[in-house]
């Protein structure tokens, strides 16, 4: 009885041998498209994370205003072509990159992801990308300066086009709205109001130029001497004090009161009319940002903003990932990775189609034998 139950469970033999051979088809195709995921250097460099964050501690242990730069640099990175490395490199002859953008002259951080991807290339050479080194310093970025630790997904490659042009179109244009705003992270990222909302919060460590916060204080609505009346008269005198008219270089806090600690004071000062810079001051002018403004304000913890925060910054390191055969590892994080030569392309060219023959030598032998 036994005996004929387990026949009569078993496949019939051309079904078994189709689907052995199907099987091996699917082992010869190309490998579907990759995707980031939590822990993918676990077993090409298992020591990945731990040597950026040993890196971040010790840089910020000497500088703790570098958390907020490269906090800042991974979002722009992201916004500008997806997290794929872009704004490391360095402008040639022949292009000017990312990063030489007028509107990205503010940004800064790129001397420490050099300094850890560094350490990185000499643990294990050519196998963790800028992009995730960028990645990951930026989420070491808000775990030491007492944020949350975020679970982040890894795997990225890099991109080797950086082309200034492409910075203004990802940004908000001169004069934009709140809902201008929104409609860009809706439209070219899918973000939704609250991704805005909370992804603001990052200015709570940090600092910004005086050229940006001037306006605000002097000209504000092209009136000059005029200053913002939606600012706290008290704080407008403050950054009156702190930056000077034509005072391009000073840099002034996002976050007076604890400006070096991921929290919710962001909030607390957004919502009394505080908020440093004009986009920060707009979450006020939209329901749905205005809303969470005033909820993060009035919380007793910063558990409900570190789960927000988390979620929506996992949301932005997804965008443009490179993964697979897409991208690169570069050596260098400001140089694309020079050519292989040609002898080493054309052996890897040889050795894919002698395999893929082989596999299709294979499938069509069992192929025929099934028809016999």
């Amino acid at each position: 009885m036994a005996a004929a139950a387990a026949r009569a469970a078993a496949p019939p033999p051309l079904a078994a041998a189709l689907l052995l051979l199907l099987t091996i088809a699917a082992m010869m195709l190309p490998a579907a498209e990759a995707h980031v995921e939590v822990g993918a250097y676990n077993k090409t460099c298992p020591q990945a994370e731990d040597i950026v964050l040993k890196e971040m501690t010790a840089i910020l242990a000497k500088s703790p205003n570098l958390a907020g730069p490269v906090l800042r640099l991974f979002s722009v990175d992201c916004l500008i072509g997806g997290c794929e490395g872009s704004i490391l490199l360095d402008s040639i002859a022949s292009n000017t990159a990312e990063k030489d953008s007028p509107l990205n002259q503010g940004v800064g951080g790129y001397q420490v992801v050099d300094a850890i991807k560094a350490k990185l290339e000499a643990a294990c050479p050519g196998v963790v990308s800028c992009a995730d080194t960028l990645a990951l310093a930026a989420r070491d970025s808000v775990r030491l300066t007492k944020g949350p630790f975020i679970p982040l997904p890894t795997g990225r490659r890099d991109g080797n086009r950086s082309v200034a042009a492409d910075v203004a179109p990802n940004s908000p244009p001169p004069g934009a709205t709140i809902a201008d705003i929104i409609a860009l992270f809706a439209n070219k990222f899918n973000l939704t109001a609250k991704d805005l909302a909370v992804l603001s919060g990052a200015h709570t460590i940090g600092r910004a130029r005086c050229s940006t916060v001037s306006p605000r204080l002097y000209n504000f609505g092209g009136r000059n001497g005029a200053s913002d009346p939606t600012l706290d008269g008290n704080y407008t005198a403050t950054l009156r004090g702190q930056c000077k008219p034509g005072d391009n270089t000073t840099l002034v806090d996002l976050d007076p009161p604890t400006p070096t600690t991921f929290d919710t004071d962001y909030y607390t000062l957004v919502a009394g009319n505080r908020g440093l810079l004009s986009t920060d001051a707009a979450l006020l002018l939209d329901p749905a940002t205005s809303a969470y403004v005033a909820a993060q304000a009035n919380a007793t913890s910063s558990d409900q903003f570190f789960a927000d925060f988390a979620a929506s910054f996992v949301a932005m390191s997804r965008l443009g990932v490179l993964t697979h055969q897409k991208g690169e590892i570069r050596q260098v994080c400001s140089k694309v990775n020079p050519p292989a030569p040609a002898s080493t392309n054309a052996a890897g060219a040889a050795a894919g189609r002698s395999y893929h023959a082989a596999g299709l030598a294979l499938i069509t032998t069992l192929g025929v034998a099934l028809l016999m």
